[in-house]
């Protein structure tokens, strides 16, 4: 009985796993005189080849606990402005549909 426990277990732990989505999905951002901000990581993981470290914890913690950043702010480099500097990835200035979306 112990070991069909643990092979079901097993099971499950492995559909998970699979069925896991890379990153940690999609996450919405609020703007007050803006489209939302959608976030995501799929993107940023498969797409950009980063790995989670690239920016927890030295950006970002939890979307609990972001701190809200201006455009300008991002303009001089902080939060998503840190890399999306029109050298690393596309520049904050001018892309504005790239990120706020209906």
């Amino acid at each position: 009985m112990k070991s069909a426990g643990l092979g079901f277990f097993a099971v499950l732990l492995f559909a998970v796993m699979v069925s896991a989505r890379v990153g940690g999905g999609d996450i919405s951002f609020e703007v007050k005189g803006s489209d939302n901000v959608m976030f995501s990581h799929d993107s940023h993981v498969s797409a950009g080849k980063l790995q989670c470290t690239d920016c927890h914890a030295s950006l970002y913690g939890t979307k609990g606990k972001h701190k809200k950043t201006t455009m300008a702010q991002m303009k001089q480099g902080k939060s998503c402005g840190a890399c999306h500097n029109g050298k690393k990835a596309f520049d904050v200035k001018g892309n504005c549909k790239s990120c706020h979306k209906k």
